[in-house]
């Protein structure tokens, strides 16, 4: 069973020491069927970024509970969802729906994936970086940081980010340490937010060539804003539709003469064999309960030879519930993610 660390501000703070870490969305192993393996080892974020699609930080209105893996355990089944690919596997993106650079064993994670995977990468917005822990990182082998800064505008991006203490300079810093003084490449990804940033990707994009990111790989990604059913809608910016999106980043690519779009970046991305479904959507199998869900009125189970973590929604989460085995009909079974509602 995982273990409750505390609670604060109404959510459970759950530490993953004996849980299976292929199923779920929000931590452990997601397998898209391709040479990339989603590696998501928190579910902690300290920002309130206004446009977050994933409803991080404190002030989540839809999570239940925060999770962190244990570093151990989450290597252990990358190399089993690796095995079961035949080594199909180009890279481990370190990503999530928290900020993955705030787990306290971020380095051994990465030392001892890049043991048997080819490259590692991660995914951060720098502030919970510091020239120590980059330095370390860079020992352990990661390759690639996938920088998030939607502005260079000191107020702009504490407003942007939902957080005033939020230290622009001090990313920067960090990004041109990176580029100075490491192997570790950088991709600046911001997120274009229509009216809001629209001159601030172009300063990002001068910026990044002035101080030299993407040595190995391209530069920059600029990323579509979208509105999520349990995301937050930033204020007074509109969403686009992918026309738009394209247009916005045609013009800058003909500008500067490099990729921006995603599908015009190439990291050799292929479909590969997939990790194999244990189940499908409408079986109905034995699972039991073992934790509160990552969202409101969900619940985490396992299925009888722990091999998945299944969620189950519509199903509100109590401490007596801990260890109860119900039946379960699989309503979602896509990637390596399995949800479930009862069927008893």
């Amino acid at each position: 069973m995982p273990r409750l660390l505390g609670t604060s501000r109404g959510k459970y703070f759950i530490y993953v020491d004996d849980l299976p870490l292929v199923g779920h969305i929000a931590f452990g192993v997601i397998d898209r069927c391709t040479n990339v393996l989603q590696i998501r080892p928190t579910t902690v974020c300290p920002y309130n970024c206004i446009y977050c699609s994933v409803d991080a930080g404190p002030f989540s209105r839809h999570r239940l509970s925060e999770f962190i893996v244990e570093g151990k355990l989450l290597v252990k089944w990358v190399k089993r969802v690796y095995e079961a690919k035949m080594g199909e596997v180009v890279e481990g993106l370190i990503d999530g729906v928290g900020e993955p650079a705030t787990h306290p064993e971020i380095v051994y994670i990465v030392n001892e994936l890049k043991k048997f995977l080819p490259r590692v990468a991660m995914e951060s917005r720098g502030l919970t970086l510091s020239k120590n822990l980059i330095d370390k990182l860079s020992e352990a082998g990661l390759d690639r940081i996938n920088l998030s800064i939607d502005t260079l505008n000191p107020n702009k991006i504490k407003y942007i980010q939902g957080a005033v203490w939020f230290d622009v300079k001090h990313v920067m810093d960090i990004v041109e340490y990176i580029v100075k003084n490491t192997s570790i490449d950088v991709h600046l990804t911001p997120v274009w937010l229509p009216g809001l940033n629209d001159k601030d990707i172009e300063e990002i994009i001068d910026w990044g060539l002035k101080i030299g990111v993407g040595k190995k790989f391209p530069p920059f990604g600029i990323q579509k804003y979208e509105v999520h059913k349990y995301g937050r809608h930033a204020p007074k910016v509109r969403q686009v539709g992918w026309d738009a999106f394209r247009d916005f980043v045609d013009r800058l690519e003909q500008k500067y003469g490099i990729p921006l779009y995603h599908k015009n970046i190439d990291f050799g991305i292929r479909k590969t064999r997939c990790y194999p479904r244990k189940f499908k959507r409408g079986d109905v199998i034995s699972a039991t309960i073992v934790s509160p869900g990552w969202l409101k009125n969900e619940v985490i189970a396992v299925d009888k030879d722990f091999d998945i973590a299944i969620t189950i929604v519509d199903s509100a989460w109590s401490s007596s519930m801990a260890g109860t085995k119900v039946k379960v009909r699989l309503i979602e079974v896509y990637d390596t993610i399995y949800l479930a509602k009862r069927a008893d």
